[in-house]
């Protein structure tokens, strides 16, 4: 009997998870068993994670997402709702081991955030007076509560308890129950862990905007108002600088997540590159081109009194100098020889007015 016990208990392990179903929530509906529905607490249009699947730790950085003070979720309402509905509470509070009375503070010590993406976790449900529970994939866009290790703790939209999934439960050899949605897909389904190495809490979460195209600092436990200032997005949210893979650029990366196109730096407001135009004219000249040979005949006398300037480049001396108030000629680009004096003078110019 005890052998049979020991070959039964290991052919379990052996199998893992055979047999496992995960329920799909969909994002913007509370699902089955929810403690207190909400609304607004969801984001459907949000940019998905590059990085999905496989465990993720809870301080990675865009991890997750929000609006930089805004709050997805309402722990206080949660908190009012529990003390009025005691059956609720004590089941509640059971899913996290804590004592009912602690709900308050437990709940205050939370962060609202947006799931970037597929989450696997399992749900804390209330039917029919007793507690139920099971595992579940919350789509991105859901709002969650975490908590200091950047667990998912509570979903927003029906007030459940959340959980980390059993260790037997694993997204590609489980059976999958309730609506899908574009995007889905067992290989991108993430389980957040706590991080490796660290002691005590985060003390702050590095949040992405639902377009990604923004980074802020949302200090742990509070509510959007002492977010930090906008920065760049976390480097795995930028679309990589040219000559590497550019999936954001033409609107690619993983299944149903949108490419972003953010630029880059170096995408405007840098410098221009040697020997191109720099006032973005569309010019195609090109300085230190020589003009007409000498005695060709084609070469421009000095500007004389009221008569304006030559529009023409020339390579000899120009006569007098330029006088007060005329345009600076652009420096042209190093040639074979000297420059020529006027060669900064192109028809683009506007011609100046010569004094009397």
């Amino acid at each position: 009997m005890a052998f049979a016990a020991l070959v039964g208990a290991g052919a379990l392990a052996g199998c893992g998870d055979a047999g496992a179903t995960i329920t799909r929530l969909i994002v913007g509906t509370p699902g089955p068993d929810p403690y207190t529905p909400q609304t607004g607490t969801d984001q459907r249009r949000i940019a998905r994670r590059k990085q999905a699947g496989g465990t993720r730790e809870g301080d990675s950085p865009g991890l997750y997402g929000g609006t930089r003070h805004v709050a997805s979720c309402d722990p206080r309402r949660l908190v009012r709702f529990l003390r009025t509905h005691p059956d609720k509470a004590a089941a509640w509070a059971g899913a996290h081991g804590i004592a009912p009375a602690g709900i308050g503070g437990f709940v205050s010590r939370l962060t609202p955030v947006l799931l970037r993406t597929d989450t696997l976790v399992t749900n804390h449900g209330f039917r029919d007076g007793r507690a139920t529970g099971g595992p579940a994939v919350l789509q991105a866009g859901t709002g969650v509560l975490i908590n200091e290790h950047g667990i998912p703790t509570v979903k927003c939209n029906c007030g459940n308890p959340l959980t980390r999934p059993k260790q037997n439960i694993s997204p590609g050899n489980a059976r999958y129950t309730g609506s899908s949605w574009n995007g889905f897909g067992e290989r991108t389904v993430t389980e957040i862990t706590p991080p490796s190495g660290r002691k005590g809490p985060i003390s702050s979460f590095v949040l992405v905007d639902p377009r990604a195209t923004m980074g802020f600092a949302r200090p742990r436990a509070t509510s959007g108002e002492s977010d930090g200032p906008v920065t760049a997005p976390p480097p795995d949210e930028v679309v990589p600088p040219d000559g590497s893979p550019t999936p954001g650029r033409s609107g690619g990366g993983e299944s149903g997540s949108p490419g972003t196109g953010t630029p880059l730096p170096d995408d405007s407001g840098g410098p221009p590159s040697p020997g191109a135009p720099s006032d973005g004219t569309g010019d195609t000249g090109v300085p230190g081109t020589p003009g007409p040979p000498e005695g060709s005949g084609e070469s421009t006398p000095p500007p004389s009194e009221g008569t304006p300037p030559p529009v023409r480049p020339s390579t000899k001396p120009s006569g007098p100098a330029d006088p007060p108030g005329a345009a600076e000629p652009r420096p042209a680009a190093p040639a074979s020889g000297p420059p020529p004096r006027s060669l900064g003078r192109i028809q683009r110019d506007p011609a100046p007015t010569w004094p009397i």
